[in-house]
């Protein structure tokens, strides 16, 4: 059978009831100016205020940034298919869609493990801490993260655009994603799995590992410390970097180290608007409410901007 390149593929919307078309978009695009408008705010508390220019608030920062950038990746795309009940988009679009969502998506992953290594150090280490985790370092790491995030995205960019698909196809999500796109092609795919779940284990599990035991080391020095206030006090800085890692492993692990065979295209919707919609909305809040020297400058911040006198 001849099979030519597709010069397009077509993009799904969430729901095919023309009803819901409108309040579904308004919905996600509330979602999507409130994800802009508390990175951008949290952004400008840390960027401001010079009580917040820790590492750890650097990589906050650097967070924050990839968690517009990896939201910015797919949701325009979401409101399209809204619309028009479906979107067009070209084969070059829909590899470089796939590059960015992966560069961003693995950059935060990897920034969570350096997150979690400057609690480690913090708590840990407290008297090295200035020490271990100095500019020098927070740049290291950060650059470490963006490169290796980079490869790992460009890799699969690559592998992915090596398939064959029939002239027009119909990916049944609303943006373009890995998953999906195995599934409609018409090449064998079992280099691709396989290269998820070997070289995309290495690259999601090992930083999840790594999680875990330095996670295991801080709960250990805290053990240690004498008074339970004491305790509370010290792990209460690790509890929203906690519920981020939590939120977004669950999410992927689902969404990607999984045998094909249970691939539902509904299923996997619903996940990828949690892990690309919902957690990056949630981000910027989770560490606000929990943080209290970002509620307090986030508070200065508004008094100085309504109160300027």
């Amino acid at each position: 059978m001849n099979i030519t390149p597709p010069t397009e593929f077509f993009l799904f919307s969430l729901s095919d009831a023309p009803a819901l078309r409108l309040p579904l978009f308004i919905c996600f695009l509330l979602i999507y100016l409130v994800t802009i408008s508390g990175n951008a705010m949290l952004l400008s508390v840390i960027a401001l205020n010079p009580r917040l220019q820790s590492p750890m608030y650097q990589l906050l920062r650097i967070f924050s940034l990839t968690d517009f950038s990896f939201s910015s990746t797919t949701v325009p795309s979401m409101l399209s298919t809204m619309l028009h009940q479906e979107a067009i988009i070209s084969l070059p679009s829909c590899i470089t869609q796939i590059f960015f969502f992966h560069t961003f998506g693995n950059s935060e992953n990897l920034l969570l493990s350096a997150m979690a290594y400057d609690r480690y150090v913090a708590i840990c280490h407290p008297l090295r801490y200035s020490a271990i985790m100095n500019r020098h370092t927070c740049v290291t790491i950060c650059s470490v993260c963006c490169v290796c995030a980079f490869l790992h995205a460009f890799l699969h960019a690559i592998v992915t655009s090596r398939l064959d698909f029939h002239h027009q196809e119909h990916i049944p999500h609303f943006f373009c994603d890995i998953p999906p796109l195995l599934e409609i092609s018409s090449s064998d795919t079992t280099f691709n799995q396989l290269l998820i779940f070997t070289e995309g284990s290495l690259v999601a599990l090992v930083p999840l590992l790594f999680i875990l035991g330095t996670y295991i080391l801080i709960i250990r020095a805290v053990l240690k410390l004498c008074t339970s206030q004491g305790r509370r006090k010290t792990f209460s800085t690790c509890y929203s970097h906690l519920t981020i890692v939590i939120l977004f492993y669950s999410t992927v692990i689902f969404m990607y180290f999984r045998p094909s065979s249970f691939y539902s295209p509904t299923y996997d919707r619903v996940i990828s608007i949690v892990y690309s919609v919902i957690i990056p909305m949630l981000n910027p809040f989770i560490y606000s409410l929990r943080n209290k020297e970002i509620k307090s400058a986030l508070r200065k911040m508004i008094s100085i901007r309504f109160h300027p006198n």
